[in-house]
């Protein structure tokens, strides 16, 4: 099951108490305080690792903790400090307060962050000898490392997020052109987990696609898979809308009805830079008539002209484009006018 949102408390270790101690040997009438300093307690770190795809790791645990620090000794022995905590995340995970504020928004892989300290150890007896106190007996103890209730959300990292109903052709699609293989099946909702894929253009180029669980009308209100999943095409850089030229819903009302959707769970998501694809292009029998109604309808262009800024309008599609998985019918100008969007909005 991929896991991608997850609840705990997590809390740094305690310190060490100090220890009270007093030197006890023979022909040393006079031994004084000999009390070490306690260990500190450990802290707790999140580490960024490329290994680690999902949260399943923290699934059903609630408590994490790092190792307290160890008290300190006779004859200013220190105590040993506690064991790091080191929690492993993959790239794109956020850690959220029980407000959902973002605390750390971990992207960069095997990048290290300290996110709680671990409580000062307490300093031994020894430490408090003076002029006037000779013999001073007492220590502190240790003090407590810090805590918080916490959630992590991961947020996989994409170039290009597929968006469509669910049985379009997405998961075919993301197979064809990139090294994903998801299940494919003729039903609804066949993907119910997000999927990554590489697509490589040649030696020196290629970009990442991300497909999710279709989404349906009423997403938005909680309705369907795609919804949930919807985050993780938020670190995308373009929307690929994938709409179905053989589906019961015309293009206009797939279309419409997606952007509908994506508006209504952000904002910021619906504003990004896209692209539209009709798929199953190779049994549709009227598909230039579709092709050009659906151009005029919204006043879209086929693909835009960059302008001398290298350019582009970006509350338009960048390309309209029919293709065909099946018969890889424009596979591969989809794939060169996708890399060359990218370049573009670098």
């Amino acid at each position: 099951m991929f896991i991608d949102s997850v609840k705990f408390s997590v809390k740094a270790g305690k310190g060490g108490a100090g220890a009270k101690s007093f030197r006890r040997e023979k022909y040393v009438p006079l031994g004084g305080p000999d009390g070490g300093d306690g260990g500190d307690g450990g802290n707790v770190y999140f580490l960024v690792d490329n290994n680690t795809h999902a949260l399943a790791h923290y699934r059903g645990k609630k408590h994490f903790k790092a190792k307290n620090g160890e008290p300190g000794g006779g004859k200013g022995m220190t105590g040993k400090n506690g064991e790091d905590l080191v929690l492993k995340v993959p790239p794109g995970t956020q850690v959220l307060d029980e407000n959902g504020t973002v605390l750390l928004d971990l992207v960069e892989s095997d990048k290290k962050v300290l996110f709680l300290k671990g409580g000062k150890g307490g300093l031994g007896n020894a430490r408090f000898k003076n002029s006037t106190n000779q013999t001073p007996n007492y220590a502190q103890p240790g003090l407590d490392g810090e805590s918080k209730n916490i959630s992590l959300e991961l947020k996989l990292i994409g170039d290009v997020g597929l968006v469509g109903f669910p049985n379009v052709g997405k998961s075919t699609l993301i197979s064809t052109i990139s090294n994903a293989r998801p299940q494919i099946a003729n039903y609804e909702f066949t993907t119910i987990s997000p999927k990554l894929g590489m697509v490589e253009i040649d030696e020196l180029s290629s970009f990442i696609m991300a497909d999710i669980p279709g989404i349906i009308e009423g997403a938005s209100d909680g309705r369907g898979l795609g919804v949930q999943f919807l985050r993780h095409i938020e670190r995308n850089k373009i929307l690929l809308f994938v709409l179905d030229s053989a589906n019961h819903r015309d293009l206009k009302e797939q279309f419409i009805t997606l952007k509908d959707e994506i508006s209504k769970f952000s904002s910021s998501l619906a504003e990004k830079p896209f692209a539209i694809i009709f798929t199953k292009s190779e049994i549709c029998e009227n598909l230039d008539e579709i092709y050009s109604t659906f151009l005029s309808e919204f006043g879209f262009e086929k693909k835009q002209n960059i302008d001398i800024y290298n350019k582009f309008d970006t509350k338009k599609p960048y390309f309209v484009l029919p293709i065909s998985s099946a018969i890889n019918l424009n596979i591969d100008k989809l794939k060169n006018y996708l890399l060359e969007m990218l370049k573009i909005l670098d």
